[in-house]
């Protein structure tokens, strides 16, 4: 799994930061689905996919809250939503 930041990381090491996060969960979310298109009744996988993006979705409305301007540019370098 080649894990991409696209250009959000706030230093080279970065890995916690709430940008970093939503680029690492989206690349997860990304392969799961792949792996159940393909294997269907694999609903360990499916779990693991909600969980994913529940904890983006968690990390993206956090982002709205309090960083409304780093909000808008994870959504426009990963084509998240509208």
């Amino acid at each position: 799994m080649v894990k991409k930041t696209k250009g959000l990381a706030l230093h080279e090491k970065d890995t916690g930061s709430s940008e970093v996060q939503v680029a690492l969960l989206t690349d997860k979310i990304e392969l799961l689905s792949k792996h159940i298109k393909k294997f269907k009744k694999d609903k360990h996988s499916s779990v693991g996919l909600l969980k994913a993006v529940n904890r983006r979705k968690k990390l993206l409305d956090y982002l709205k809250r309090n960083k409304n301007d780093s909000y808008k540019n994870v959504l426009t370098k990963l084509n998240l939503r509208k």
